[in-house]
């Protein structure tokens, strides 16, 4: 078959370990044979970061804002044995923390449902998408262990001259601090981010923090939200017949049980880090966790939910056969594809987007699966355990019918 042309490029960010092995596996069968693609390419593995001193993730980054969409595999944050084992100079930071930062955009997150996994909560028959702040919080706090007794004061010294000061504790033993913050302009960002993806997607939008608790810096977050809602957003969400609310996030967590699912969910970045594992797993795995980047300008990175694999990638370099779920890398490709499709008015590239996804469903319905979805099916079906590369190659086959 004659090849689906594209017009922009995507912007490729490559990753680390079993993902970046995944990486190349999904383009060789999946999409090079089917697809002439266009993509900017960057490398975003740990020895490349360093060779660079993390330049090439804020150049990503900035080559997302010029084309619009991004498509990235997941790479490694380092820890001090990360540092040991590539001989680091130094900790660098998340490449997505970078990456988010820069595009000022906020995290939607959405398990990948098929007919024979059920969820763990019974009633759950939709979609829940997590909305993640990806900004501040305690990602950026600025900590110090307290070694012995005295006086920790909040200060805050205004560029006109002005102060606020005030004592958060007095210890009298050695102990922690913790400072963290956040800023207006992200704020409304991500409120903005929040429904408008809502609008897009034609779902429900719940939003939650502790306000009762931090009367300050949550209620900033409830107020902005509050506020933008009522001045952009009330009359658009009437129209298309969707709701948005707040409540405080044990409400919601209670709520969230109870329901059916269908809807977003709006957390600040530590909540969302959380609950985004929490409805994964919930609903099978993170390896079936879709995960979108949307800058408030429109600007779209697709990429993994989950990390590196490195269990799986260690055995691989051993020469053992591994059985890593490729799912979650895969949909980041179909859905850059997608949009950047949209973007373009390539029906053929959107189509095709949508047939890849039919095929992996497709699959995982025949009983075609990873090992670590078999041990999560249902009473009542059956699965077979392949490998990555034979779950990719069966997943060829079903969209090569497809495409015919």
């Amino acid at each position: 078959m004659k090849k689906i042309q594209m017009k922009t490029p995507l912007v490729e960010m490559d990753g680390d370990e079993m993902t970046r092995i995944l990486w190349q596996m999904i383009k060789d069968e999946l999409l090079l044979p089917f697809v002439d693609l266009k993509t900017e390419y960057y490398d975003l593995g740990l020895v490349e970061r360093e060779k660079t001193r993390d330049q090439v993730t804020v150049d990503s980054a900035n080559a997302t804002l010029k084309y619009g969409v991004a498509v990235k595999c997941a790479t490694i944050t380092p820890n001090k044995q990360r540092v040991e084992e590539y001989n680091l100079t130094e900790m660098w930071k998340s490449p997505n923390g970078t990456i988010r930062a820069i595009l000022d955009g906020t995290v939607f997150r959405a398990p990948i449902l098929i007919d024979s996994i059920k969820p763990a909560v019974r009633n759950w028959m939709k979609p829940i998408t997590i909305a993640r702040h990806a900004y501040g919080d305690v990602y950026k706090a600025t900590e110090y262990r307290v070694p012995c007794e005295g006086k920790a004061e909040l200060l805050f010294t205004g560029k006109d001259g002005s102060q606020f000061r005030e004592t958060i504790y007095d210890f009298e033993c050695g102990g922690v601090l913790q400072g963290q913050y956040n800023k207006d302009s992200s704020i409304e960002s991500f409120a903005h981010s929040c429904f408008q993806y809502a609008l897009d997607t034609k779902q429900d939008l719940w939003f939650a923090t502790k306000d009762t608790i931090s009367k300050k810096y949550d209620q900033t977050f409830k107020l902005t939200f509050q506020e933008i809602f009522d001045r952009d957003y009330k009359a658009k969400f009437e129209e298309a017949g969707i709701t948005y609310f707040y409540t405080l996030i044990d409400d919601a967590v209670a709520r969230v049980i109870r329901s059916e699912g269908g809807y977003i969910w709006a957390c600040k970045n530590y909540d969302g880090d959380v609950m985004s594992d929490m409805v994964s797993t919930a609903f099978g795995s993170l390896a079936m966790m879709t995960s979108v980047l949307v800058s408030p300008d429109g600007k779209y990175e697709y990429e993994a939910a989950h990390g590196t694999v490195t269990r799986h990638y260690y055995r691989y370099l051993k020469g053992e056969d591994t059985s890593t779920n490729p799912m979650a890398t895969i949909y980041a490709w179909s859905g850059a594809l997608r949009k950047r499709g949209e973007l373009d008015g390539i029906e053929e590239l959107v189509s095709f987007a949508n047939k890849l996804e039919e095929a992996c469903i497709d699959t995982l319905n025949d009983g075609i699966m990873t090992k670590d979805l078999v041990g999560l099916v249902s009473e009542g079906y059956t699965a077979t355990a392949v490998n990555s590369i034979g779950f990719i190659k069966a997943i060829r086959e079903r969209l090569e019918k497809k495409l015919a």
